[in-house]
């Protein structure tokens, strides 16, 4: 009798373990199942009472309206070109910085250490002001310098704790048969370390690719004129722009800007988990 009754509590902790799985996986999809279904409803159907979930007729026109309503192709243009740059610029500078944290002891590499990880507590409202001010003494307003830069000069104290966890696991004997062999320190680092790290820097991109593609509140605040807006600030000028707000029409540019982030991360996500786990971050 205790063995049966084991099982059965057993069964119901599973059985509600799974009904609370699916009704958390629910309210988290509903959102993108819906942009997806009004993205290919006609505009009957969105305004339809009472609303409907699916559409009852598929349509592009939500598609081809909205691509016409705004620029968006000199949009995905320069997304993608800021993208570039400041992803490439993360995953170069933060390496390399974490190179010189793990393999050098410096006499304030702890004391740096610290305040790197500190920066990570640090709100990003509290440097905005003076950073827009720096930046405007330097006339880089509206310009893409002010998104790029930062990516450059160090590449984000997250990043940064990524690589060095991951060079901390690699041994020294590395580098000193490297230096017997003649190896100088740039190579060890490029021919040795860098190929040796590579899960981490395809999380580390798989990141910096993710969250400056749908960057919104820094090219918000730097970015002025019509031909500079990234695909983020574009929505949000689409909207404005128009007399009467076309759900279906936003809906469906929205689905547009989300398709690369989403094929990017579904192929990658193998290596973004292994980086993870590798890194010394898992649970």
């Amino acid at each position: 009798m205790r063995i049966r009754s084991q099982k059965k509590t057993k069964l119901a902790a599973r059985t509600m373990t799974y009904f609370v799985l699916i009704v958390a996986a629910a309210i988290c999809l509903f959102p993108f199942i819906w942009m997806i279904s009004t993205s290919f409803k006609p505009m009957t159907d969105i305004y339809k009472m009472p609303p409907v979930l699916f559409p009852e007729h598929v349509t592009l026109e939500n598609f081809v309206e909205g691509w016409k309503g705004a620029n968006f192709s000199l949009y995905f243009k320069n997304t993608a070109m800021i993208t570039f740059i400041a992803t490439t610029g993360t995953v170069l500078s933060s390496s390399i910085v974490a190179y010189g944290f793990a393999r050098f002891d410096a006499r304030y590499s702890k004391v740096l250490f610290m305040v790197l990880l500190g920066t990570m507590m640090l709100p990003a409202q509290v440097t905005l002001i003076p950073q827009y001010l720096l930046y405007y003494k330097l006339g880089m307003v509206d310009t893409m310098w002010p998104l790029v830069i930062p990516s450059w000069l160090g590449g984000g104290a997250f990043n940064i704790f990524l690589f060095i966890q991951f060079f901390r696991t690699l041994p020294r004997e590395l580098d000193e048969a490297a230096k017997i062999d003649g190896a100088n320190s740039l190579k060890i680092f490029t021919k040795i370390l860098l190929p040796a790290v590579r899960p981490v820097m395809l999380a580390v991109l798989v990141m910096a690719l993710v969250y400056n593609w749908n960057d919104f509140f820094n090219p918000l605040i730097y970015l002025n004129s019509d031909d500079k807006f990234t695909i983020a600030i574009g929505l949000q000028f689409f909207k404005g722009s128009q007399g009467n707000v076309q759900v279906g029409q936003m809906m469906a540019m929205a689905l547009i800007s989300l398709f690369p982030v989403l094929l990017i991360f579904s192929t990658c996500q193998k290596y973004f988990i292994q980086g993870i786990k590798m890194s010394g971050l898992k649970g």
